[in-house]
């Protein structure tokens, strides 16, 4: 199944690529194979090497194709994220990408008011990060900027779309742990409420 050079080609672009490889990309690599052989060689690639060990494995996200590590190998990565101390994003952080990801579009005030405290640097830092993105301003008084989650975030937490997100619960979870992907240079920036009480303010606050 994987022993055909257009499958290993493949299989070596996923693998050096930084950000999930869209099937348009691979048909201009490709120019010479027709697009529905090439979609079909792509099912074949996923199917034979998701099937032939149990550590990682081809899937979509964020509109293209990615190799990604398998939920029952996730307990020790964070074992190992854990042990990198460059390797977290502040406490803050997360909880701000939670407000973001699931009140979007958000304002600064309105995610101020959920975690009552402010946090522009943490924002600043999420910014610069790439994991949100400026959506416009809202149409009130002083027109506030609006925030929202990027294509940079879907790739950090293995999403293909919004739809994917994790339960509120799951992403408690995420935020004991306190681990994520990206460096995080923020500055110790604490919430004004513990996590919990933020992420149940994330679920009963509509704006």
């Amino acid at each position: 199944m994987l022993t055909g050079v257009l499958h290993n080609q493949i299989l070596a672009i996923l693998f050096s690529a930084r950000e999930p490889v869209k099937l348009s990309q691979l048909e201009m690599i490709f120019s010479d194979v027709e697009p529905g052989n090439l979609q079909s060689v792509l099912d074949e690639l996923m199917s034979g090497f998701n099937s032939m060990q149990k550590a990682l494995e081809i899937r979509r996200i964020a509109g293209g194709y990615r190799i990604t590590s398998l939920p029952e190998q996730h307990e020790i990565l964070m074992d190992y994220l854990k042990s990198k101390p460059s390797a977290r994003l502040t406490q803050a952080a997360l909880e701000t990408l939670a407000v973001i990801a699931y009140k979007q579009p958000v304002t600064g005030p309105e995610i101020s008011g959920i975690r009552s405290v402010k946090g522009s640097s943490t924002l600043k830092t999420l910014l610069e990060k790439k994991l949100i993105e400026i959506r416009g301003r809202k149409k009130v008084i002083g027109r506030p900027i609006l925030y929202g989650t990027s294509q940079e975030f879907l790739v950090h937490f293995g999403l293909n779309d919004l739809s994917e997100l994790p339960s509120l619960e799951e992403f408690e979870e995420i935020i004991s742990d306190g681990v994520l992907v990206p460096p995080d240079g923020a500055t110790g920036e604490r919430s004004g409420r513990p996590s919990r009480e933020v992420l149940r303010e994330v679920k009963k606050v509509e704006f």
